[in-house]
């Protein structure tokens, strides 16, 4: 194994704010890049103010994890002297990840053109709404609005009720992922470049084919509660102790394995995917009515028993104490914070967990006085 994570020696300068930007570069900094997190001295990140906040010393819990293993600095961009040291550390950075609106880098006086002419292989990670071109491209971005216009809401919720939106930024967790990928795309091709990511592209794309769907048959997919149109059984079920579980049979082989269990087994029809799928009402009956006499652990057993795919509905606090997750080390702590641990685990150059988020301006002094040192 080597001693050096794997993003060793890359310098990235974060200069975006709340959460798809700042957790592009978390992904960076958690497999070892160095990150300069830079903040209005004004206002700050909101991310520190938002939500919940630690009950001991109210600091921001989302800020804690979203802006670990980074370095802070306060920087105002309109302030000359300021400005030379932000352009300073840009002349040895690897990666910029911004999230202002289209137009206002550019304001600022550090357009792309200007700062690829200082540094030819910098790679400017611009992260918006809507992308820096097209119609919408000024319009304010958010994950929420992504969701609404990006698809998802539209085929989340009860069948013949309203659209539903996510209980969680989703579009903007996924967007910091798509943003990394692409991030190490462009570091990958050894030229300094722009990579344009938009929240509402990158939710559009976890869509699947239902904009194929569209164009090729005319078809939309309904809001089906926990189901989809494609596999049956398929959902949460509820079982005799008021818990639950979720189920999936979207492989042929296992349906076949929970058609037998529910005591089907020979029966036409649902012998395929398409005839489950007409059949659809029955065959959801028969699962519903299956775990209203087990208890989840009973039905989980059977499943397992089976080896059909099914799992309980877990909470946090069934999450907290789960020994795979323990196992795994999927929650850790750092620096007397419990949060989530690295989403990847490479054999060979692993992820390092440094520190929680910063307070401000917290090396401010030192990046002032050495840019990125040694």
């Amino acid at each position: 194994m080597s001693s050096l994570p794997a993003l060793h020696g890359l310098k990235v300068i974060d200069l975006s704010t709340v959460l798809a930007g700042p957790n592009c570069a978390r992904y960076l900094a958690d497999f070892g890049a160095d990150v300069i997190k830079i903040e209005r001295p004004d206002t700050g990140d909101s991310l520190r103010n938002m939500a919940w906040r630690d009950p001991e010393d109210g600091e921001g819990l989302w800020w804690r994890f979203v802006n670990r293993n980074k370095r802070t600095i306060d920087l105002d961009l309109k302030n000359a002297d300021d400005a030379a040291v932000f352009l300073r550390l840009i002349d040895e950075a690897d990666v910029l990840v911004e999230n202002l609106r289209p137009g206002i880098l550019e304001r600022l006086g550090f357009a792309p053109d200007e700062l690829l002419a200082r540094n030819p292989k910098l790679v400017i990670t611009r992260i918006t709404g809507f992308g820096q071109t097209g119609p919408y491209a000024s319009r304010p971005g958010f994950a929420s609005i992504a969701e609404s216009m990006g698809g998802v809401a539209g085929i989340s919720g009860q069948p013949g009720g309203e659209p539903m939106l996510p209980a969680f930024a989703m579009t903007d967790e996924i967007t910091a992922l798509v943003g990394a990928f692409a991030t190490m795309v462009a570091i990958h091709s050894g030229k300094g470049q722009v990579v344009d990511i938009s929240l509402l592209e990158s939710i559009f794309h976890i869509m699947g084919p239902l904009i194929s769907v569209w164009k090729t048959r005319g078809e939309m997919q309904e809001r089906m509660g926990s189901g989809i149109p494609y596999t049956v059984p398929r959902g949460v079920y509820r079982c005799s102790d008021d818990k639950y579980i979720g189920i999936s049979a979207s492989s042929d082989s296992v349906a076949g394995r929970v058609v037998k269990l529910l005591g089907f087994e020979g029966d036409a029809r649902f012998a395929t995917f398409n005839l489950r799928v007409e059949n659809r009402v029955a065959l959801d009956e028969a699962m519903r009515n299956w775990c209203s006499q087990r208890t989840q652990e009973e039905a989980l057993q059977e499943m397992t028993d089976a080896d059909a795919a099914a799992g309980p509905i877990m909470s946090m606090e069934d999450i907290a104490n789960d020994p795979h997750y323990a196992h795994r080390e999927a929650i850790v702590e750092l620096d007397g914070t419990p949060m989530q641990g690295l989403i990847a685990k490479l054999s060979e150059t692993p992820g390092v967990l440094n520190w929680r988020g910063k307070p401000r301006n917290a090396d401010g002094d030192d990046i002032r006085a050495n840019g990125w040192g040694a």
